[in-house]
């Protein structure tokens, strides 16, 4: 089984993480096969090695975490290595992978462009 783990950063406002939970939901929906989960750095549950754990004892084989920040600061310059490493120290035998942070895609800064010009369609 194939997962993908939306990692983001996480706060203590519940409302912060509603839209990283409606990505999730969309995924799901335009791919029911996928199984998707949401982990948070800090101040948010549940975290990454624990949703990594969870995925793993529900039999995935690979994960695809995908850094949904905007900015590449120091959490995904330092912390997310750090954690990818460990993930992949304590789950040698899982294909786990990283994406790039959804800032630094393409496609994303193409659409903040066509919103912010008020051309994107919803």
């Amino acid at each position: 089984m194939h997962a993908i783990i939306l990692f983001a950063h996480g706060s203590r406002d519940p409302l912060w993480h509603k839209p990283i939970q409606t990505v999730a939901e969309r995924i799901a929906q335009r791919s029911p096969g996928t199984v998707v989960r949401c982990a948070y750095l800090e101040l948010t549950e549940p975290d990454l090695p624990h949703v990594a754990n969870a995925l793993v004892a529900e039999g995935a084989t690979s994960l695809c975490v995908v850094p949904m920040f905007l900015g590449v600061g120091r959490h995904a310059r330092e912390d997310l290595p750090e954690l990818m490493h460990a993930l992949k120290a304590n789950h040698p035998n899982i294909d786990i992978t990283c994406q790039p942070a959804v800032g630094e895609q393409d496609a994303l800064l193409d659409l903040l462009a066509e919103i912010a010009l008020g051309r994107a369609n919803s």
